[in-house]
């Protein structure tokens, strides 16, 4: 489905539908420990599939281009942070606290793997390091983001509150299966390659599930009488403004550094993403049994804003590379 130049896929009608059902029909009584028990499994084997794909190779090939990778990483999990804290002095007192510390949360996920390299590509990028960076960006954001999370987001007025059993969900859920994964390639490396086609659909099945089951917790207790229309088109309005900034800041490094233009590409494009896929099942993982469904709603946000703007971005920039000499 497209309108004008942007492509609206069936994936983000899959989570607004999600989110539609948990608002009509949201999970109650004894469905909720089943539907809890299905979202754990679901988290357990996406990010196995996420282990068993990742060619450890590839990182390693493409470790020689260090400068590019450092620059993308540092964008990732330095200038990103640092972003979401100045933005923490101000927007609680705009936004409510769950909305607020979404925002920040926005600000330490990883970067996207398969958009990043899309639009690398078409705007004919250095799809290599593109690769390379974002698929490293999502290793280390396993052990990255939930460290940030409990670095910058816990304690204080309106923080969210991880117990140490926390800390062992996140292991369990995230870090024991994506190892467990790796070590599976000499047997599952090759089926999951040859049935990649139908596999996106059971990861985006699975970021659908957790949108529900976020979605419905956050009915339960009533989170849509805690925000109001004006206060989704100002966390909408900081996400566009957060884009701008780091998509400026990506360029403008990049050229003061004098990469070329295939590498300028890829840093703009990796360094800027942030991953709804990953982002989603560790929110379920980090914040459960607090209001989910409000902190994930700005990562949901700036992961559409994010595939728009980047579209015609590199759109933009494959007409350049294709338009005759004048």
């Amino acid at each position: 489905m497209k309108i004008g130049p942007v492509r609206l896929d069936g994936f983000l009608l899959a989570i607004l539908a999600a989110v539609a059902v948990a608002a009509i029909v949201p999970a109650t009584g004894a469905a909720v420990p089943v539907l809890d028990h299905v979202v754990t499994a679901a988290i357990f084997v996406l990010f196995f599939m996420y282990g068993g794909r990742l060619e450890p190779r590839e990182a390693l090939a493409g470790i020689r281009n260090w400068r590019l990778h450092a620059v993308i990483l540092g964008f990732t999990y330095v200038a990103f942070p640092v972003l979401g804290v100045l933005l923490g002095f101000v927007l609680p007192h705009v936004l409510s606290a769950p909305l607020a510390l979404g925002v920040l949360y926005v600000c330490l996920v990883p970067s996207t793997v398969q958009s990043s390299i899309t639009f690398t590509s078409i705007a004919r990028g250095n799809v290599a390091g593109a690769i390379v960076s974002a698929s490293f960006s999502n290793l280390v954001g396993v052990l990255i983001t939930p460290l940030l999370v409990m670095l910058l987001m816990t304690g204080g007025a309106g923080g969210v509150h991880i117990e140490a059993s926390s800390i062992l969900d996140i292991v369990g859920q995230i870090l024991v299966p994506f190892v467990l994964g790796q070590l599976s390639r000499p047997l599952t490396a090759t089926w999951l390659k040859e049935n990649n086609a139908w596999l996106k659909f059971v990861d985006r099945g699975v970021i659908v599930l957790v949108v529900y089951s976020a979605f419905s917790s956050g009915m339960r207790e009533g989170i849509w009488g805690m925000v109001s229309v004006g206060q989704i088109l100002l966390v909408t309005l900081v996400s566009a403004v957060l884009l701008v900034v780091v998509l400026w800041a990506t360029d403008a490094s990049a050229r003061a550094l004098r990469f070329d233009r295939g590498d300028r590409i890829a840093i703009q494009f990796c360094g800027t993403k942030k991953s709804l896929a990953t982002g989603l099942p560790m929110a379920a993982v980090l914040f459960g049994g607090q209001q989910v469904g409000l902190i994930i709603l700005p990562l949901m946000i700036f992961h559409q804003l994010q595939l728009m703007v980047c579209a015609t971005l590199a759109s933009r920039y494959a007409r350049e590379v294709d338009a005759p000499p004048a």
